[in-house]
């Protein structure tokens, strides 16, 4: 039977190891957390990250201070006994691997590689290839993608004897792997000669799912580094494939010329895919979350006593729905208490449990407009005044390059002082999976404010809706399948058609507040609580990893092929 090797650049396995930074990452983990759970043969690869992402802190005006992490493989991986070699800019460079076990309910366990080039073999730079993710320039990242998919082909040579695997290339960043399995075939063939049969053959042997809906994400590298850190040989090839434009090579379209099946990652997703890229037959599996993972401790013993067979199959969450109402809200209170003393051992801040608490944390974007809550400030403080009392809590981290996203941190830190008698807004440093976790259960609303239509997914709505928490967002993303108004939360504005008027917008996330949203939650809080119930029934149900690894599984992956 085949293995899917699922390649990524980043991958959530614990939020002590910096081997991820965001949703792409996390979602990564989810899947081989599902595929271990439902006894699917899977493996990861992936590279180490010895100095992560970065470590966020803020200077008193918002001023994002970022610092590398510091962390020990040896505390949580096994490093295995091989070493493999890589061609780059005629050089050679040595990989080494380290292991992670993912043990699932059912027994099953799925191997995850991490490839590591600090050994003493390579010079000071190649040492540094495997030590930032998504860092310093082009060149830099050209280098770590040769790494994750050359070297990642080749590691696999070593590590097994068996090439009969389904390879699924998650984002484009892994997408040179097609290269090496080329060359395997050219070398099968002993023709010398790169065929159309071998193309077709690579094809059929690679998914790829984009989870970007605009131009500008998709990573593109000048012809000429190309040809200089890869070498003539997969320059050629690469030229061949008509993957580049303008002299310039777009992962993402390598990726898609050599799958089979290519996927975006919710419904709206690949409609806007298919526009992207028309040439190409693009379809759409919804992302999901591993609800084992991002559950509460309050709601998971809620659930092991009202409904044991969650974990296994995460379609018994449907049963939640008659969960009597006082458990709902018990198993929320208990999940904010737990935040809040998060809260006050990160920060030394106390909040008063009792106020309507909002979210947002994603990363700080300007597409993601963490702002457009703050579109006008009078309306905002007569809603608290008047309606109800609220707070907001703020995470995410900018890209260190992106100076709108930075700014954007020091907005918010700004209103914050301005708004501090009348919304307590507080802004938490260094969101990584364990803070995701507590904050996405222990907030009573989530708010989601994309810009239309650049949202190609959005998971933290998922990790909310698991612990009860409806949300407050644009109808974009995974949003306009999971959104049922004022059933599993509420909507702003009311098409998921692109809508540029930002005023027009906050008017509907206002409305929603000051007319539906506080009124229920302070004076029909059982009503609240049956939209929390509804959130837990309608959407964890579905928005799963294990649901989304037996799309995959059905319609993606070719396991009994050989």
């Amino acid at each position: 039977m085949n293995t899917v090797a699922y390649f990524s650049m980043e991958i959530g396995l614990r939020s002590e190891m910096p081997t991820y930074c965001g949703g792409l990452g996390v979602l990564a983990g989810d899947t081989l957390r599902a595929a271990a759970d439902l006894g699917i043969p899977m493996l990861g690869v992936t590279l180490l990250h010895r100095k992560g992402y970065f470590k966020q802190s803020f200077d008193a005006q918002g001023n994002q201070v970022k610092k590398p992490y510091e962390w020990n493989p040896e505390n949580f991986l096994e490093q295995l006994p091989v070493k493999a070699t890589l061609s780059l800019q005629d050089r050679s460079i040595t990989l080494c691997c380290w292991r992670f076990l993912i043990q699932g309910v059912s027994g099953h366990s799925i191997p995850v590689y991490l490839l590591d080039t600090q050994l003493a073999e390579n010079n000071a730079f190649d040492q540094t290839l495997t030590d930032h993710l998504y860092g310093e320039d082009d060149y830099y990242r050209l280098c770590q993608e040769a790494v994750l998919g050359l070297g990642g082909i080749a590691m696999l040579r070593l590590l097994s004897d068996k090439r009969s695997y389904s390879y699924h290339m998650n984002e484009g960043h892994s997408a040179l792997l097609t290269l090496a399995l080329l060359e395997e075939k050219i070398l099968e063939r002993k023709t010398g000669q790169l065929s159309d049969e071998d193309k077709e053959a690579v094809r059929q042997q690679c998914v790829f799912t984009t989870h970007t809906p605009v131009p500008a994400g998709h990573d593109q590298f000048p012809l000429e580094m190309v040809e200089k850190v890869l070498g003539k040989e997969h320059s050629s090839k690469i030229s061949e494939t008509h993957c580049c434009l303008n002299r310039t090579l777009n992962m993402t379209y390598l990726a898609l010329y050599f799958s089979r099946y290519i996927n975006g990652v919710a419904l709206r997703h690949g409609e806007i895919s298919r526009g992207l890229f028309p040439q190409y037959p693009i379809n759409s599996i919804t992302n999901g979350i591993h609800s084992g993972t991002w559950i509460s401790k309050a709601f998971a013993q809620l659930f092991d006593a009202r409904i044991p067979e969650w974990r296994h199959d995460n379609i018994y969450l449907r049963h939640a729905i008659d969960i009597p109402l006082r458990d709902i809200e018990q198993a929320h209170q208990d999940s904010k208490d737990l935040l809040f003393t998060e809260i006050e051992k990160r920060s030394s801040v106390h909040l008063n449990p009792r106020i309507f608490t909002i979210g947002f944390a994603r990363r700080a974007t300007a597409y993601k407009r963490a702002d457009l809550l703050f579109t006008d400030l009078e309306r905002l403080k007569r809603i608290a005044i008047h309606i109800g009392p609220f707070q907001i809590l703020y995470a995410g981290k900018a890209h260190p390059h992106d100076e709108g996203g930075k700014a954007l941190i020091r907005k918010i830190f700004k209103i914050k002082e301005d708004l501090k008698q009348i919304i307590p807004i507080l802004y938490l440093e260094d969101y990584d999976m364990a803070l995701a976790q507590k904050l996405c259960a222990g907030v009573d609303l989530w708010l989601n404010t994309p810009q239309k239509p650049h949202e190609a997914s959005g998971t933290s709505g998922m990790k909310a809706a698991l612990n009860g928490v409806p949300s407050l967002s644009v109808l974009d993303g995974w949003w306009i399948e999971g959104h049922v108004e004022g059933v599993t939360g509420w909507s702003i504005g009311e098409s998921s058609e692109p809508e540029n008027d930002a005023v027009k917008e906050s008017d509907f996330l206002y409305d929603k507040l000051e007319q539906k949203i506080l009124p229920l939650f302070y004076g029909h809080p059982q009503a609240y609580a049956r939209v929390m119930r509804s959130a837990i029934a309608l959407n964890a149900s579905f928005f799963n990893t294990q649901r989304m690894v037996m799309q995959y599984m059905r319609n993606a992956y070719r396991l009994d092929d050989h």
